[in-house]
Formats: C-alpha cells, sequence, structure tokens
C-alpha cells in the first residue's frame, strides 16, 4: 500500500493521503483548506514546480492568457474534466502573460497549451482548445 503525496494549492504544504482513503474528501493538515475542489487552480509558477516536484498525482496544467479567445472557450471545457477526473489527477491553470518566463523555459508557442506532468516531468502535451470529451480522451489514456 502506496501514499500519495498531495500539495496543497492554498498553502504548497505536502499532505500524505493513504491511497485506501477517498482523497476528494481530504483537508490539507497545515491550512485546511480542501486538496482537491473539483476546480482547476489558478496557480504562479512557483506553485506549479512545487506541484511537479513534490506530488506524487498526476498534474495537468492549462496555459492560457485573458486576451486569448480561444482559451475563453476551453476554460469552461478543462473545468469539466478537472470536476470528472479529480483527484486522479490535480488540475491547474497558468496565466503565460504572468509568467512568461516558465512558459518560455517549458518551450510554450501556443496558447492555449495542456501539459501533463507525471512522475515529476513531462509526460504529453498538446495544444488548442478542445471540448471537454476530447480533453478527457486524451487524459484518460494517459493518466490511468
Amino acid at each position: 500500500m502506496n501514499d500519495n503525496q498531495v500539495v496543497c494549492v492554498a498553502c504548497g504544504a505536502v499532505n500524505r493521503v493513504p491511497e485506501t482513503k477517498d482523497a476528494s474528501a481530504g483537508k490539507c493538515g497545515s491550512c485546511g483548506a480542501p486538496l482537491f475542489s473539483g476546480r482547476p487552480a489558478d496557480v504562479s509558477g512557483d506553485m506549479l514546480q512545487r506541484q511537479v516536484q513534490k506530488g506524487t498525482v498526476p498534474v495537468v496544467v492549462d496555459f492560457w492568457a485573458p486576451w486569448c479567445g480561444p482559451c475563453q472557450f476551453m476554460g469552461p471545457e478543462y473545468e469539466k474534466v478537472a470536476q470528472a477526473l479529480e483527484p486522479r489527477a490535480r488540475f491547474l491553470k497558468l496565466n503565460s502573460d504572468n509568467e512568461q518566463q516558465l512558459a518560455g523555459a517549458l518551450n510554450i508557442r501556443g496558447i492555449p497549451t495542456m501539459i501533463l506532468f507525471k512522475d515529476g516531468k513531462e509526460a504529453d502535451r498538446v495544444s488548442g482548445a478542445m471540448p471537454a470529451s476530447q480533453i478527457n480522451s486524451w487524459l484518460s489514456q494517459r493518466i490511468g
């Protein structure tokens, strides 16, 4: 039996969640915030890196910008997938305008772009706006 390490998006604390427990009902041992909300969390570059490096749950990140029309279309679709697949994966949103250095380091060339991180490294990526069914299909094949 293994435990999952779940990083709280509110405070960054690493929480141990036994695989036998329902992580969707878990709360952070440090700040008391829910570990999963069924909604993608808007995060900074530092929080994204902490999630990827310290957590054992796959991390899905939507790189977007407020001025991007396709990003605006995909936002609600991405949220539907988060509601359906959490806590099997952590869903995050990162504003590429606010985090230009990180977006450049990750070779983000167009938005929206989604990256799936597993075991601390990039496992797959896809660019372009997609409906929830297509996002769900892409992820379901990759996160198990």
